[in-house]
């Protein structure tokens, strides 16, 4: 979701995510994150496109449609889910 987040407001790379993450608490190695932001391509939520730098190549994803559709769907589903926990629901 935290991925999604982010590639729906802008182009991330794999580095600036893993850095993102950190600074939430989270500790995700490239060995972690690189295949999951393969498997969202595959799968059609992001897509990729490479930039060369001199010698070195940077992937860049974003958000698909389909991403942006998912994205909608994990935020009302955890929206639902916090309420759920709540003394209003009672």
């Amino acid at each position: 979701m935290h991925v999604l987040h982010h590639a729906a407001q802008e182009e991330i790379y794999g580095v600036w995510m893993i850095d993102e993450l950190a600074s939430h608490g989270y500790r995700l190695s490239a060995g972690t994150l690189y295949p999951m932001l393969h498997k969202m391509v595959r799968d059609g939520y992001l897509t990729v496109r490479s930039e060369r730098d001199g010698r070195t190549v940077r992937k860049f994803y974003a958000a698909t449609d389909k991403g942006r559709r998912g994205l909608a769907v994990a935020r009302e589903r955890m929206q639902i889910f916090t309420r759920k926990g709540t003394a209003d629901d009672s």
